[in-house]
Order: C-alpha cells, then structure tokens, then sequence
C-alpha cells in the first residue's frame, strides 16, 4: 500500500460495489489525504457478512525497525516471520480509494506527491490489505 491516498467516493458506492451488508461508517465524509495510522473506510469479512467499517491503517513495524525509521507500511518480505500471524483470512480487507500517491523525484532532489487515478471513468478502485 502506498503512503498516501484519498477516499472522496460516499459510503453507497463502496457498498454497492463491493455487496456489503452491514455500513458502520456512519457519516462518512469525503477523505482527500489519508496517511499511515489515520482512520479510513474498510471492507471486511463479519460475523453477519460483509461490513463497512473505520480503521487504522498500517503495520505493526518489527521493533528493530522503529530506531530512527518511521516505521513500515508495506510488506516487502512477505516471508518474513514477523507477517506470519497476519496471513490469515481473518486479518484480509478491501481498501476502497479514488486516488493514491507516490512520491516524484524533481530534478532538483526534492519530491512532491504523484496522484494515480482510474483511466476509465470510475470513481472507485480497492486494494487488498492485511
């Protein structure tokens, strides 16, 4: 998952898209720039089916990797020991987003964030997380 992404779509169309049978989302306004450990719209697998719910998200970061890091928000080792217990149906949801961002590097050495969007028209794309 990348850094940086927004959710500007409404919580009808996430449900529609996706068959979600329980909406806990309330009000969900639109979310322009949603980083690490913020709060953000999910799709996940509950007890009466699936529900859209808010949730942090990110990683734990393996402690060695928190000194002087700001910690992990992608899985590069997926063989890794650290992942394992996360591997699990059970952990696994849909990340709805209208956008997402990676950073550009200029010519002078600085960087500013590039946005993706959907070529085709379509408000609302997902990615898979854990």
């Amino acid at each position: 998952m990348c850094n940086l992404y927004s959710m500007t779509s409404n919580s009808q169309a996430i449900r529609e898209i996706a068959k979600v049978l329980e909406d806990r989302t309330g009000n969900l306004q639109p979310l322009p720039e949603i980083y690490p450990n913020t709060m953000a719209p999910i799709v996940r697998n509950g007890t009466n089916g699936r529900e859209l719910v808010m949730a942090r998200w990110g990683m734990l970061t393996p402690p060695g990797y928190l000194k002087g890091h700001c910690g992990v928000t992608n899985i590069r080792n997926p063989g890794s020991a650290w992942w394992k217990r996360w591997e699990g149906v059970a952990h696994r949801c849909l990340v709805p987003l209208t956008a997402f961002s990676e950073l550009e590097r200029l010519p002078d050495g600085k960087s500013r964030p590039a946005w993706f969007v959907r070529s085709d028209g379509e408000q609302l794309a997902f990615f898979a997380g854990i």
